[in-house]
């Protein structure tokens, strides 16, 4: 198609946007396969050797010059298309140990040795596929329209979401050295809210996390002998109600809580034998930073205390193991992008979900903190609703909220994006890449209103 010089300059969504119905048409049954390979071949954090293969293999295809093993398993991909702004686009790749249990024709039957030696079933319990996926659609129809835009894409593949590893890992792995520093980043996240539904929340938008391991010492013994023994379990015991002491005591509740969540404990292999230590895993949600090394200064306080209270022969072992910040959307172009959304899909469908006690290492990629919890580089992060209208249609409740609490929501071995949301995942990641490259939402309405 032929362009002006005039429109060169500057992105023109509706130039373009009238061919993205035929578009998403040719390109539709060749994403849906490739959700459905990556949905039936789910793989753990940092693990993601063939997830990674096919985006890098999809990206060439594309043009896009193209970098495996960013933080290990990490893919980077980056168009250069004339001067103009540089836009990072995430997706993570990741699954979870989780049995699926959806009863889908693509569901996941993997099982994979976990990195503590168990054997688990291995499941994309979180949407990561559908995020990849959206991905890849979105790189291919810039590409193909890069007479529309000017600028430079960063695709990134991110491994280790879950795990809370992989946006570091990159980072640390020289991620904007070796690429270059975006000029803004952004990132979705598809949930339970219905197909055309977009959560938009300015300023701080998930909590910050930290996973914790707390392994108690004691000193093994006959069941029926307890007195010549020193029991780690009632020591663990203890610790576990103990420790939600932190949230209802020590915090301020007019300033924001907490969340301890204990959701691990391992110890022993017979009933009647006391074992010789207990190892406890548990997560802590914050919803500022410094809240954060409160919390697990407490933590680290409470277990030595315990242990010392039980008899514990040595101090614990307190580890942890990964952790996040708060997440912040960059106010200017959190205004894009959201005012982007609400052009194309209509202001009616934009809700603001709030702060959600949800973690993300995705703001990793704002670098360095340079005052408060704002980063050197600009991060946007959205929602975007993946179940379908006939699902939702049909879930118990009036309101939003009812309907909610009776689907499956991120996690759970039943969650079940539809494959209605593809298109529209993209869609919103293309919305805001080029709301972020410099597209008015007042060209996206007017294109709205002729698609």
């Amino acid at each position: 198609m032929e362009v002006s010089e005039t429109s060169r300059q500057a992105p023109s969504v509706h130039a373009w946007k009238p061919q993205l119905t035929a578009a998403h048409d040719m390109l539709g049954p060749r994403l849906e396969a490739f959700y459905r390979d990556l949905h039936a071949h789910p793989e753990l954090s940092m693990h993601e050797r063939e997830t990674s293969a096919k985006v890098a293999t999809w990206l060439g295809r594309c043009g896009y010059e193209v970098t495996t093993g960013v933080g290990r398993t990490g893919v980077v991909g980056v168009l250069r298309n004339g001067g103009g702004p540089t836009v990072l686009m995430r997706a993570d790749m990741d699954a979870l140990p989780v049995e699926e249990k959806t009863g889908r024709a693509d569901a996941s039957h993997i099982r994979v040795k976990a990195p503590d030696g168990r054997t688990v079933p291995v499941m994309h319990a979180c949407g990561h596929d559908v995020h990849i996926t959206c991905l890849m659609g979105v790189a291919e129809l810039l590409a193909a329209a890069r007479q529309h835009w000017r600028g430079t894409l960063m695709m990134v593949a991110q491994p280790g979401e879950e795990t809370l590893q992989g946006a570091r890992a990159m980072m640390g792995d020289g991620l904007y050295e070796r690429f270059g520093r975006p000029d803004v980043a952004l990132a979705q996240h598809v949930g339970a809210l219905e197909v055309g539904m977009v959560g938009h929340h300015r300023g701080a938008t998930t909590m910050a996390s930290a996973n914790l391991r707390v392994r108690i010492f004691g000193k093994g013994g006959h069941g029926s002998q307890p007195q010549n023994a020193v029991d780690p379990v009632v020591i663990a015991a203890y610790l576990v109600t103990r420790l939600q002491t932190i949230v209802s005591r020590e915090m301020d509740v007019l300033r924001g809580g907490a969340v301890i969540t204990v959701g691990h404990i391992h110890a022993g292999s017979q009933s009647n034998i006391i074992p010789d230590e207990a190892v406890l895993e548990l997560t802590v949600r914050t919803p500022t930073n410094d809240l954060q090394q409160k919390v697990i200064d407490a933590i680290r306080r409470m277990a030595r205390a315990e242990c010392e209270a039980g008899r514990s022969p040595r101090p614990p072992d307190i580890e942890v193991m990964s952790q996040t910040r708060v997440m912040v959307n960059d106010d200017s172009y959190f205004t894009r992008v959201r005012s982007a959304h609400a052009a194309w899909f209509g202001e009616e469908r934009i809700l603001d979900p709030g702060m959600l006690s949800g973690s993300e290492d995705f703001p990793y990629f704002a670098g360095e903190l340079r005052h408060g919890d704002q980063g050197e580089v600009p991060i946007v992060y959205w929602y975007f609703g993946g179940t379908s209208h006939e699902v939702w249609k049909r879930a118990p409740g009036r309101t939003m909220m009812e309907k909610l609490q009776h689907l499956p929501s991120n996690h759970s071995p039943q969650f079940d994006p539809s494959l209605d949301c593809l298109r529209f995942g993209c869609e919103s990641l293309l919305l805001a890449a080029l709301a972020c490259l410099g597209e008015e939402p007042s060209s996206l309405a007017a294109a709205r209103t002729r698609h």
